[in-house]
């Protein structure tokens, strides 16, 4: 995949466009390739909706990393503020070019939220991450930062109850 995306960047390059040429790349949540037993995509752990995204052209810093969370839906307000053109006010997402010239490093949103059907649904608020299974009435909480492969659940650990009651609050929000 990486090779197939340099040559489309470099045909761009050789071609004369790449002065006025933007690439927004991204992918569907991934599969899970054995992590945490699974082998799809229909799960809610970061392995699996942490997609790959970059966005490269005119006045776009080469190699600049952000870590904030976005959507793949903030892919079109960006698109649309690329081409000058605007952004509809009914829609929630936020162009990612704030995170391109560096007046933004943290994500527009408090939360994340995500969902697979009706089986799953998630909320992340900070480093800490909450995954609801409504039919089987399970929940798993993790701690992203001290546990980034969401490994130890937290949800029935002393001490998380008002955490869990903040983020399920906020996923009812």
């Amino acid at each position: 995949m990486d090779s197939q995306i340099e040559r489309i960047l470099e045909a761009l390059d050789s071609s004369g466009k790449k002065e006025n040429t933007y690439v927004v790349f991204t992918a569907d949540h991934g599969l899970s390739c054995g992590n945490h037993g699974l082998m799809g995509k229909q799960n809610l752990y970061d392995h699996s909706i942490r997609v790959p995204l970059f966005v490269a052209g005119p006045d776009i810093p080469r190699g600049k990393r952000v870590g904030a969370d976005v959507y793949l839906q903030d892919v079109m307000p960006t698109i649309l503020e690329l081409a000058g053109a605007e952004v509809p006010g009914h829609i929630e997402y936020h162009s990612l070019l704030p995170f391109t010239d560096g007046s933004r490093s943290k994500s527009h949103y408090d939360a994340i939220y995500g969902c697979y059907m009706d089986k799953q649904r998630m909320v992340r608020e900070g480093d800490f991450k909450l995954i609801l299974y409504p039919y089987a009435s399970e929940m798993l909480l993790f701690d992203l930062e001290n546990d980034p492969e969401e490994i130890v659940n937290l949800a029935g650990e002393e001490g998380y109850g008002d955490r869990i009651a903040r983020l399920f609050d906020k996923f009812l929000e």
